[in-house]
C-alpha cells in the first residue's frame, strides 16, 4: 500500500466492515490508509459482524461524540431451535429443541413474538457485551469463567420486521431491526427463542445505517481510504441545521466570542471556505458553542459529498 502524507485532513470515513475482523482492526487499516494515528469510530461491531462503521480522522473525531448514540438499523439472521453461550453464532451451542417443537412454531407466532419485543422494553445485555462490571468489560469476566449477569436497560425497538422464514433443520429468520442505541439484537434473537420456547442465536448481523447514513454510502477498506474521506462540514449538516457564517463571525467563534444566533437548538456553524467552524447551540440569543473544529495545518480540506438520506 503506497504510503499517504503525514498530517492529513481532518474527515470522517464511512467504511463498510467485512466479516472476520474487529472493529479496532478497521481503525488500524485506517490509520496507515491515511497518515495518522488519530482515527477513532462511533460505534463497534463484532467481528462477525459487517456494515457501517464510521471513522473519524483528526479533529473530526470530535464529531464522533455526536454520531455514536444516534439510532441504528440492521438486518439479521435469528437461527431457532439452540441458544448459544454468546447468544450468537461465535458460542457454544446449548441443548436444541427436538423436531416437533420446531414444527409447533408458526410463522404467525415468530412475527407475534417480534412484536412483543417492538417499542421501549427492559432488555438484558448478552453476558459477552462490552459493558463494564467492576470496572471489567462483561466479555473479559465471561471469558474467564466468572458468572455475569447483567441488569437489564431500557432500549427502543421501533421495528422488528420479520423479511423471511426458511426451514429446515433449524428455522432461519431474517429480520429487519431499527432501534436506539445500545439495543442488542443478540439479545434480541435469545429473547424471541426463549418466548417461542425453542432457544435462539443470531447468525449474521449487518448496520445499515446510523442516523441518516446509510451503508450505501460506505467505502470498502480495499479503496484508497484517504482519498475517500467526507468533510467535517459536509456530515455536520446531515446531522444539524447548517449556520453559514460570516468570515468576521466565523473568526469571533473561534477565538471563543459568543456572536448572536436567534431561534434554538444546535446549529453547524460553517465558514465561507466551507470548513466547519463548530457546533453551536442557541441560548439566550447568542451562539454557546459546544465542539470546535480548529483548522488542519497545511492541508486540503476534503470536498464536500452527500452523506446520506435524511429520516
Amino acid at each position: 500500500m503506497k504510503s499517504a502524507p503525514a498530517n492529513p485532513a481532518s474527515g470522517i470515513l464511512f467504511v463498510d466492515k467485512p466479516q472476520g475482523i474487529t472493529s479496532h482492526d478497521v481503525v488500524a487499516r485506517a490509520r496507515k490508509a491515511v497518515g495518522t494515528r488519530k482515527v477513532g469510530h462511533a460505534g463497534t461491531l463484532d467481528p462477525m459482524a459487517t456494515g457501517l462503521l464510521i471513522l473519524g480522522v483528526n479533529a473530526a473525531t470530535r464529531l464522533l461524540t455526536y454520531i455514536v448514540g444516534l439510532d441504528k438499523e440492521y438486518t439479521a439472521t435469528i437461527r431457532l431451535g439452540s441458544a448459544s453461550t454468546t447468544d450468537d453464532a461465535e458460542g457454544e451451542l446449548l441443548a436444541e429443541a427436538p423436531p416437533r417443537g420446531l414444527a409447533d412454531v408458526t410463522d404467525v407466532a415468530i412475527s407475534a413474538g417480534a412484536v412483543q419485543f417492538t417499542g421501549t422494553i427492559l432488555q438484558r445485555p448478552s453476558s459477552v457485551s462490552a459493558i463494564k462490571v467492576d470496572g471489567k468489560r462483561a466479555y473479559a469476566l465471561a471469558r474467564e469463567g466468572a458468572p455475569v449477569e447483567l441488569a437489564p436497560r431500557s432500549v427502543t425497538v421501533s421495528a422488528f420486521e420479520v423479511l423471511a422464514v426458511r426451514r429446515h433443520e433449524w428455522i432461519d429468520v431474517d429480520v429487519r431491526v431499527e432501534c436506539s442505541s445500545g439495543t442488542y439484537i443478540r439479545a434480541l434473537a435469545r429473547d424471541l427463542g426463549e418466548l417461542l420456547g425453542v432457544g435462539g442465536h443470531l447468525t449474521a448481523l449487518r448496520r445499515t445505517r446510523i442516523g441518516p447514513f446509510r451503508v450505501d454510502a460506505a467505502v470498502g477498506l480495499d479503496e484508497p481510504l484517504g482519498e475517500r474521506m467526507l468533510a467535517p462540514a459536509s456530515v455536520a449538516a446531515s446531522l444539524y441545521p447548517r449556520l453559514d457564517l460570516t468570515a468576521p463571525e466565523a473568526t469571533d467563534l473561534a477565538h471563543g466570542k459568543r456572536i448572536a444566533l436567534p431561534g434554538s437548538g444546535v446549529r453547524a456553524a460553517i465558514a465561507p471556505d466551507g470548513r466547519l467552524v463548530g457546533l453551536v447551540e442557541a441560548v439566550d440569543g447568542r451562539a454557546v458553542v459546544l465542539a470546535n473544529f480548529p483548522p488542519d495545518p497545511a492541508t486540503t480540506p476534503p470536498p464536500e459529498s452527500t452523506t446520506g438520506d435524511q429520516t
